[in-house]
């Protein structure tokens, strides 16, 4: 063989070994990067949400997954710049508490679009083909039971009032609905007024406080989450009506059912938001590995606490 013709061939054998090395590392490079999951939470001015979002990032990271917690402040404009941001560090999967039932879809479809699964936690969505999947607590029947506790200590009678949370959430109208479906089969039980705390401990001390100077005669307040349980009460005990007043909450909230063991609250639904946390955190981690079907809601149980 001429020498021209044998340094050429090992010219090419040598450089295909070295294409084959580069090719390898680039890939065992791309295979040794984890992927990152972002949680993106309503809020974490609630002490609920912030075990919400710890639990998430926490199991994310067991199974082996970079996490980052984003707070959307319950402000649907901030969470749409969390989503921008995490689509663009290249987030792989969004563990998700949306702002709103119907203005997060858009946030959702966003990150569909971009390939990236979102898999939703107590608050959900209203489409049936956004999000990967839903995790979402049984709210309108945990409600149902705290309407039979509701009834049961008012003896059938009465007036009262109702603090709902968020109106663009559908936790509130399925917690309302639920504890609605009970007590307004009950004609001597009295609504008279209903108004929006927005979830919020500070909000909802405010509107007691108001709801009671128009109506000092009622019975019973009946709470869409346990931070406004915790205003409603604390604006009852200013005002030396906390024995006269019954206070009824939602979410299983330490501080809650701290109150409900001392007689001071009558009753709360314990919600699991360690269960979602995990289970959507799971969804995620099977996902990465090839799932591609899941159920689109996850009913969680939710126990009263009395």
């Amino acid at each position: 063989m001429k020498k021209p013709e044998l340094f050429r061939k090992i010219f090419l054998c040598s450089l295909i070994l070295l294409i084959s090395i580069v090719f390898f590392e680039c890939n065992s490079d791309k295979k040794s990067e984890k992927p990152k999951v972002a949680v993106v939470i309503s809020t974490l001015n609630n002490p609920w949400f912030v075990v919400l979002a710890e639990s998430a990032a926490e199991n994310a990271r067991k199974l082996g997954y970079e996490a980052k917690v984003f707070d959307s402040q319950n402000n649907p404009a901030l969470e749409s710049d969390n989503f921008e941001n995490l689509i663009s560090s290249g987030f792989d999967a969004i563990l998700f508490n949306p702002t709103d039932a119907d203005g997060s879809i858009s946030n959702i479809l966003k990150a569909k679009e971009a390939e990236i699964p979102v898999f939703c936690m107590d608050r959900e969505v209203n489409s049936n083909d956004a999000a990967t999947s839903q995790v979402l607590s049984d709210n309108y029947s945990g409600c149902v039971e705290i309407g039979v506790e509701f009834v049961k200590n008012l003896k059938e009678s009465g007036k009262y009032v109702e603090i709902i949370g968020l109106v663009g959430d559908n936790n509130t109208w399925a917690r309302s609905g639920g504890f609605h479906s009970v007590v307004d089969k009950f004609p001597n039980l009295k609504m008279v007024a209903q108004q929006s705390g927005e979830f919020d401990r500070n909000k909802a001390m405010e509107v007691m406080e108001t709801m009671l100077q128009a109506h000092p005669d009622i019975k019973g307040v009946f709470c869409g989450n346990d931070a406004m349980a915790m205003g409603a009460y604390q604006a009852l005990l200013a005002a030396g009506k906390a024995e006269d007043i019954k206070v009824f909450g939602f979410d299983g909230a330490d501080d809650v059912v701290q109150k409900v063991k001392e007689g001071k609250i009558v009753a709360t639904g314990m919600q699991f938001p360690k269960i979602m946390a995990k289970t959507a955190a799971q969804f995620a981690d099977e996902y990465f590995k090839g799932r591609r079907v899941f159920p689109q809601r996850v009913p969680v149980e939710v126990v009263l606490v009395k």
